[in-house]
């Protein structure tokens, strides 16, 4: 497996300047706050620990298959990064550091892992959609890529957030 290559910053900013005049952005300027949407910066960021699941993850999103992800708590708590917040927006990377979409975060919620939600689940659109899988492949993907030191835990605090794609590489 392959590392997710550094983002292409040239990319990334014509990206940006193209979804910011195709998509529609005009309901969200309620959560910048005074922010012009000129000076905005969305958060850029690869979904997925390799650029195999970075690639699978966007393409995923693209085609609209994908509009729920989810995160250790304590992974974010370890990096001392902000969780996501509702309307924020976001520019999703394949593993090559190319955008695919620009997304918006519609709903976020900390729950425990044995919590989660089928439907959360079925909305990550990855393997079959179960419960069952994304309990498999997430305890193994959490334990994995763990930057924190708690190991895992079925009562570890997980971060489910939905999002909908504003824009993608196919609308170009």
């Amino acid at each position: 497996m392959s590392e997710i290559a550094e983002p292409h910053q040239d990319e990334i900013d014509a990206f940006w300047t193209n979804a910011r005049m195709r998509a529609d952005l005009n309901g969200l300027q309620a959560y910048w706050g005074p922010t012009p949407l000129d000076a905005l910066l969305p958060t850029i960021s690869a979904f997925g620990a390799t650029a195999e699941e970075a690639d699978e993850l966007a393409e995923l999103i693209v085609r609209g298959v994908k509009t729920a992800t989810s995160g250790a708590v304590w992974d974010y708590e370890a990096e001392d990064e902000p969780l996501p917040e509702v309307g924020w927006p976001e520019i999703v990377l394949d593993g090559h550091g190319h955008p695919r979409a620009l997304i918006v975060t519609t709903q976020v919620e900390v729950v425990p892992f044995d919590e989660v939600s089928a439907e959360h689940a079925a909305a990550e659109g990855e393997g079959d959609g179960s419960l069952e899988h994304w309990r498999s492949t997430h305890q193994e993907f959490f334990t994995r890529v763990a930057t924190h030191e708690n190991g895992f835990a079925h009562d570890m605090p997980v971060l489910c957030t939905r999002f909908r794609v504003l824009h993608s590489d196919r609308d170009d």
